[in-house]
C-alpha cells in the first residue's frame, strides 16, 4: 500500500467518492483468479496489479453491512480503479492465489 497517510471515512460511499477524485475511477469486479474491468470484457491476474489503499468496513448489527473498498493500481495496464468485496459470511468464491493478494494488506 501507498506510504502516504490513509485517510479514514465513516462509509462506504464515502471512500469510493474519495478514491474517485483520486483518479480511481475505473470500476474493478472479483472474479475467481482475477479482477475484471471495461464492463467485465479484460482482466488482470494477481501479479499485474498492486493495492494501493484499503478500507474496512464493519456493520455494527448486521453482518450484510461489512464491506471492504480496495484502490487498485496496475501500472502494467495503466489504470486505477476500486474493487468493493464483502467479507466474512458473504465473502465471494476465489482463488486461493487472489485470497493471499487481496489479505496481504
Amino acid at each position: 500500500m501507498t506510504s502516504l497517510q490513509q485517510p479514514s471515512f465513516d462509509t462506504v460511499t464515502e471512500a469510493l467518492q474519495w478514491l474517485n477524485q483520486q483518479g480511481y475511477t475505473e470500476n474493478f469486479n472479483l472474479d475467481t483468479n482475477c479482477i475484471r474491468y471495461n464492463n467485465n470484457t479484460q482482466t488482470m491476474s494477481p501479479e499485474d496489479f498492486k493495492i494501493e489503499y484499503l478500507f474496512r468496513f464493519e456493520g455494527d448489527t448486521d453482518p450484510g453491512d461489512e464491506d471492504i473498498v480496495y484502490g487498485i493500481l496496475s501500472e502494467i495496464y495503466h489504470i486505477k480503479g476500486v474493487l468493493t468485496s464483502a467479507f466474512g459470511i458473504y465473502a465471494d468464491t476465489v482463488s486461493a492465489e487472489m485470497i493471499r493478494k487481496l489479505s496481504t494488506h
